[in-house]
């Protein structure tokens, strides 16, 4: 299986209002690095995964619905508690959602750094296309 990774950064406001979560119970702000993986078994005609420059374009077009938002105010995150598992789930999805048709990829991996020891990640099996 091949892979090409990309990575952006993005910070988001949001609450996680149960008793589990402590002290971020109340709106707190977040910075994440989204490291993203592309995978495939087989290369395109130009020998990649995917084109780099559009791997990056598309996780940042994802980006841009999240960065400097606060998550609670967000229609799609309505009685969702927004974890950083959820939202790698929400990113992998709406990246395969943006994805064109033949794009031959057979996943997409997800990782979320909140700081260099604690990330959350998920992983899309896709379905061919």
């Amino acid at each position: 299986m091949f892979s090409l990774t990309v990575r952006r950064h993005f910070m988001i406001a949001h609450s996680l209002p149960r008793e589990s979560f402590g002290p971020a119970q109340g709106l707190h702000g977040a910075t994440f690095v989204a490291e993203v993986s592309f995978r495939c078994a087989d290369l395109t005609p130009d020998a990649v995964v995917i084109d780099i420059g559009a791997a990056g374009e598309l996780l940042q077009h994802v980006l841009d619905r999240l960065n400097y938002k606060n998550l609670d105010e967000l229609p799609e995150f309505a009685g969702q508690l927004t974890t950083t598992e959820v939202l790698a789930k929400y990113i992998a999805e709406r990246l395969a959602d943006a994805l064109p048709d033949g794009a031959g990829l057979a996943g997409i991996d997800v990782v979320l750094r909140e700081n260099p020891d604690a990330w959350a990640g998920y992983s899309l099996e896709l379905p061919e296309r």
